[in-house]
This record gives C-alpha cells, sequence and structure tokens, in this order.
C-alpha cells in the first residue's frame, strides 16, 4: 500500500519542478548560490559539518571560493 497518490512520471516531474520554482522565489539575496548549496546539501553522501564542505560535492557548481 502506497501513501502517495497514483500518478504518472510527467506529474512527479512537474511537481519537483514547481517546488524547486517555489523554493527559488523564496531566495532573495543570492538566490543562486543558495539554491545550489541547497541542492549539493541534498546530495551530500554523509552529514555537512559547514558550508565549506558543500563546496566538495560535485553538484555544487561554483567552487569553494563562491561561499
Amino acid at each position: 500500500m502506497s501513501l502517495l497518490p497514483a500518478t504518472g512520471p510527467g506529474e512527479a516531474f512537474a511537481q519537483a519542478s514547481r517546488f524547486r520554482e517555489d523554493l527559488f522565489d523564496c531566495l532573495t539575496a543570492r538566490g543562486d548560490e543558495l539554491f545550489d548549496l541547497v541542492g549539493a546539501l541534498l546530495c551530500a553522501d554523509g552529514p555537512v559539518t559547514s558550508p565549506v564542505d558543500l563546496t566538495l560535492v560535485a553538484e555544487h557548481r561554483r567552487g569553494h571560493g563562491a561561499v
């Protein structure tokens, strides 16, 4: 038994896209950088102890100088 509604892959993609757009709209100052940090945080393999550690994750595109 699944707790999620039965939707196709297209609807799941649309929901994820709406979530990303809503999150990006909430970030005012330095939104691009914060959005990249959130993506890196979600893709990190283990616990993150500092924002600088996130710059080592491949999904963080800007490098260590951006933090």
